[in-house]
């Protein structure tokens, strides 16, 4: 199968706001853009701004939504991770690591756009976990229901 490439849209209330997070705290490039949307490279792939008209809310937690990457190179997380601390990113969660001395530890942060959209960006320290390590049955944090 030849490269593919993700997309995903999101709701924003400002593109100029948008652009100043995304291109200039993230180093996602701009595309084509609109009044009411932009178009981001995030490290290859699409996802595409649109303005909502209603005020967005912050979410109670993690779950169910956020997006983000997940890095195979550990310094490529800690370029960003260092990127988004010297441009005062907002930091839902600080970094840390989850699952520690298992197939499952990975190193993670979550950062949350002006928008409340949260994003998570993790290092796997065994590949295999990615996707894979299907005897485990952990996934993320716990979340009291």
């Amino acid at each position: 199968m030849k490269q593919v490439i993700f997309h995903l849209a999101f709701p924003v209330n400002d593109i100029a706001q948008t652009k100043d997070f995304y291109a200039n705290g993230l180093g996602c490039e701009v595309g084509r853009e609109s009044p009411n949307s932009v178009i981001l490279n995030l490290y290859g792939n699409q996802i595409v701004a649109h303005v909502a008209k209603e005020a967005l809310e912050p979410q109670k937690g993690i779950y169910p939504r956020h997006f983000g990457l997940v890095f195979t190179l550990e310094s490529d997380w800690e370029a960003l991770l260092e990127r988004a601390e010297k441009n005062n990113l907002k930091f839902y969660q600080q970094p840390k690591r989850r699952f520690t001395n298992s197939p499952l530890e990975h190193r993670t942060f979550f950062l949350e756009d002006p928008f409340h959209n949260l994003l998570e960006f993790k290092y796997y320290c065994h590949s295999e976990a990615i996707f894979g390590c299907n005897e485990h049955q952990k996934v993320g944090d716990v979340v009291a229901v």
